[in-house]
């Protein structure tokens, strides 16, 4: 029999009316109602085994699909379990809603089962965390949570509900989704810029994952390609400029940022990734001027003083930049000998790349991974990265062809993203190949939600690069003091194993050759499937910055 309509009936009903098809969740008594309402409503519920994965599967699907993701946890513990995928949808600016249980309200302060008030641990890592008032707001107030969450800056929502609340009989709401209205960037500010580009000899732009989400990646190419400017992509920006661009700087990403005489950087911050925002100063070249433009005021840098900046809806940005480019006089022309240059040190760079790509080494050098996966990805494949030495090397080697094909954690640096980001991908972009790549450290994080995985039929081709340690601090370390302390894992564990034992498939690696053949079975297999590659540990990714 039915059950009756409650506030949970209200709560999926305005979600939907955002766009969400999918409630992520792990199964608890204090949310059974938004359960029920999205039976009501037809909503797919996809159930995880822990409740980081319900998070990190909402944010990867806003990510994708740039429109909301929806997670229901519940009370106490089922909410803090999340809290590290709220952390990092915050950092990445994720349009992501949050609803969590709560203890009744007719027992509170009473000790009741999970007991806590959540919203003072959230709100440092949400535009706003809140609890619903009555069970008769409760639709009002879920539409606040998402008009909050996909107004400039995007990012994350948390909303509580007493568990009587949503229970109770609640009034259907009658949902008036807003689209927000795109912030304009201001003329001078975009006036000033410009003249910088007509006084630039090597310029550079970077391109992040804002540009991305702001549904700005044609208006980014077409200023790039105008006015013929490299670019450097960071994140989610990644394929803008698809593999084998002419304008595309990454291969001479050192040269480019250390001789450049003007940094534009777009919708990323200036961090540790970047280098706090300081570039130039290479074999003699002076310290480039920098520029940095976001998609809201607050995400401009302030540990710096950038020679001009400019907030706005990025896609009006680009075009409104062109039209003030073409009044300050700026020559598409003046950069070719620059373009050529970075081009010549990109090609460069490739070629040598090959034989580390080939590498026949035994142990298995991690390059040839890459070059194994290269020949295997479809160019509408979504990579997802998950890990630190191992993933590393898919941000130098792994060239997106298409744009919002790429996932990584992104600023926060939190591992065990990679199974949530799985499910995601996979319910997003049902007919393209969803690789996840996983360093043997990450895979301890969510490998059980190879299980979600299996229950769901959602396949997913995973490789691990199985080196038997904490690379990113092994070898610090063992610059440091010479010796090391909880680096270790145990060598060629057997991931694969706990793949198959949850229903999946997946083999142990050891030799290169083996290497391309096993990455054809897992995509042929229609099943989550783990090629399990043993890496020589002795290698370490060659980074230039610890994030620190």
């Amino acid at each position: 029999m039915e059950s009756a309509k409650h506030a949970g009936d209200a709560a999926v009903a305005v979600s939907k009316a955002y766009g969400v098809e999918t409630m992520f969740t792990l199964s608890g008594g204090h949310v059974f109602p938004l359960y029920d309402g999205a039976v009501h409503e037809g909503m797919r519920i996809l159930d995880v085994r822990h409740e980081q994965s319900a998070v990190f599967a909402a944010e990867a699907t806003a990510r994708l699909t740039r429109s909301p993701g929806l997670a229901v946890l519940t009370a106490g513990p089922g909410i803090t379990n999340g809290v590290s995928g709220v952390a990092t949808a915050h950092f990445n600016g994720s349009p992501v809603v949050v609803l969590g249980g709560r203890a009744p309200q007719s027992r509170w302060g009473s000790g009741a089962l999970q007991e806590m008030d959540h919203p003072p641990l959230l709100d440092p890592i949400t535009k706003l965390a809140f609890t619903a008032s009555a069970a008769d707001s409760v639709g009002q107030d879920v539409e606040v949570a998402f008009r909050t969450a996909v107004a400039p800056r995007r990012g994350p929502v948390f909303l509580d509900v007493y568990m009587d609340h949503l229970f109770s009989p609640s009034p259907v709401h009658e949902v008036h989704t807003q689209t927000p209205s795109p912030l304009e960037p201001d003329p001078d500010d975009l006036a000033s810029i410009a003249r910088l580009l007509a006084e630039a000899e090597r310029p550079v732009l970077v391109y992040g994952s804002d540009v991305w989400m702001d549904r700005a990646e044609e208006a980014a190419r077409d200023f790039a390609e105008t006015w013929r400017l490299p670019v450097i992509p960071n994140g989610q920006g990644r394929g803008i400029l698809p593999a084998g661009h002419e304008l595309l700087a990454t291969r001479a990403r050192g040269m480019a940022f250390g001789q450049a005489d003007l940094v534009i950087v777009v919708g990323t911050p200036l961090d540790f990734r970047l280098g706090y925002g300081w570039f130039g100063g290479k074999d003699g070249a002076p310290l480039a001027r920098v520029v940095h433009i976001a998609d809201a005021p607050s995400q401009l840098a302030t540990h710096m003083q950038p020679a001009a900046s400019a907030a706005g809806d990025l896609s009006v940005v680009f075009w409104s930049l062109g039209t003030a480019c073409g009044e300050a006089g700026v020559k598409p022309d003046a950069y070719a000998s620059w373009v050529t240059k970075l081009s010549g040190t990109a090609a460069a760079a490739t070629a040598s790349d090959a034989e580390l790509l080939a590498a026949g080494s035994d142990p298995i050098h991690p390059m040839r991974i890459y070059g194994e996966l290269a020949k295997v990805l479809d160019d509408d494949a979504v990579v997802i990265g998950d890990g630190g030495d191992f993933v590393s090397y898919a941000g130098k080697y792994v060239e997106p062809k298409q744009p919002g094909n790429w996932l990584d954690p992104g600023p926060y640096g939190c591992l065990g993203t990679g199974l949530g980001y799985s499910i995601a991908a996979r319910l997003a972009r049902p007919s393209s190949q969803v690789v996840l790549l996983l360093g043997d450290g990450a895979a301890g994080f969510s490998l059980m939600d190879v299980d979600t995985l299996v229950r769901h039929r959602l396949p997913v081709v995973m490789i691990c690069g199985n080196n038997g340690m904490w690379g990113l601090e092994k070898h610090p370390m063992q610059l440091l003091y010479g010796y090391d302390v909880a680096a270790e894992l145990q060598p060629q564990c057997r991931y694969d194993q706990v793949v198959t034992a949850l229903g999946g498939g997946g083999e142990l690696v050891t030799k290169p050759s083996e290497i391309g053949p096993a990455l054809r079975r897992a995509f042929d297999s229609g099943l989550p499937y783990m090629v399990n590659i043993a890496t020589d540990p002795q290698v370490a990714y060659p980074r230039n910055t610890t994030g620190v």
